[in-house]
């Protein structure tokens, strides 16, 4: 997150709360950027997929098929409230390198994508992240550990994108490595490391949502964003996931970051059975400073490169704080 912000995310309830940023009103939005359905290889229809995350307090949803692209009219015309909840256009553009699956999310693409090709895992990445620009989306590079498709230092590589996702909800996608392979985190830290400013996503990956209790399906309710926009709108939205303005969670919520030229400070919105250990982490990965307040601030030295914060709730639920740039080999 760049610059001085005081971040209020919204209850689990329908409508955004309001916060400030310098004395400008801010308004704070839920919503998953990776879900399937019918049209590719989901188990429901739009309709009932839309159903599930409006009834449980999002605000807004990311449909990505497979190399298809699910209109979203019909949809805002049933579901969609003004500052209330929104379906936003997207596709997962789907395509192998040999053995490696390749999958780019486009977020709010204008026409649909068709998969480029390429010729090495770097260049059919890169082919894919043109596309999306080319059709006025955002891309976020998927899971780089599903069939170890994408190196760390592949995903290094990678120009004019933002977003990856740190963690997937799909059970099969290696978000912690393995093998000599890297976790995700990991891979975040190497890249940011190496003066590449990334940004990570959370996501559902959702497939299905007619079998709730089995562990071995892509469910939904598994990882989500909570986004600063000035609006509920899908440009205002995708605008400000590039501008870092967001956190990402499996389930802790916060009650505000305040991120500004010296300090970066976390409030957690407690729960009553939890307690929290609150990292600040630094180039290489470092963990400059743990707290386990629910309330903690970790003010820059100016050599770290950058700062980011990760939430560990006593139960296993996560989040993700943006980085910070910090100093004059701050990442760019």
């Amino acid at each position: 997150m760049s610059g001085s912000q005081a971040l209020k995310p919204p209850s689990p309830q329908p409508g955004p709360q309001r916060g400030s940023r310098a004395g400008v009103e801010a308004l704070w939005f839920k919503g998953n950027l990776h879900t399937h359905t019918l049209n590719s290889d989901g188990d429901s229809t739009p309709d009932a997929v839309v159903t599930w995350y409006r009834e449980r307090g999002y605000h807004f949803l990311v449909l990505t098929d497979h190399n298809y692209l699910t209109s979203v009219t019909g949809l805002n015309a049933l579901h969609g409230a003004d500052d209330k909840f929104l379906v936003v256009k997207g596709e997962e553009i789907t395509d192998r390198f040999g053995d490696k699956p390749i999958h780019i999310n486009g977020l709010e693409v204008e026409r649909l994508v068709q998969p480029p090709g390429g010729r090495s895992v770097v260049d059919m990445v890169q082919r894919m992240v043109d596309a999306i620009r080319d059709a006025r989306g955002v891309p976020s590079i998927n899971h780089p550990n599903y069939g170890w498709a994408i190196s760390p230092d592949e995903l290094g590589q990678i120009q004019r994108t933002r977003l990856f996702e740190v963690f997937n909800g799909h059970p099969f996608v290696n978000n912690l490595g393995g093998g000599g392979v890297p976790g995700l985190e990991e891979t975040w830290d190497r890249i940011l490391s190496s003066g590449k400013l990334l940004y990570g996503v959370a996501v559902d990956d959702a497939h299905y949502f007619k079998r709730p209790e089995d562990p071995a399906a892509p469910r939904p309710g598994q990882g989500w964003v909570y986004v600063r926009s000035p609006r509920l709108e899908a440009r205002a939205l995708v605008e400000a996931l590039e501008r870092g303005d967001f956190y990402s969670s499996t389930g802790v919520e916060l009650r505000s970051v305040d991120a500004t030229k010296t300090a970066l400070t976390i409030a957690v919105k407690e729960e009553p059975s939890s307690r929290y250990r609150i990292q600040f982490i630094g180039r290489q990965g470092t963990v400059l400073s743990e707290q386990t307040t629910p309330t903690a601030s970790y003010t820059f030295k100016g050599d770290e490169g950058y700062v980011r914060a990760k939430v560990i709730e006593s139960n296993g639920k996560l989040a993700w704080i943006q980085p910070v740039p910090v100093g004059s080999s701050s990442p760019q």
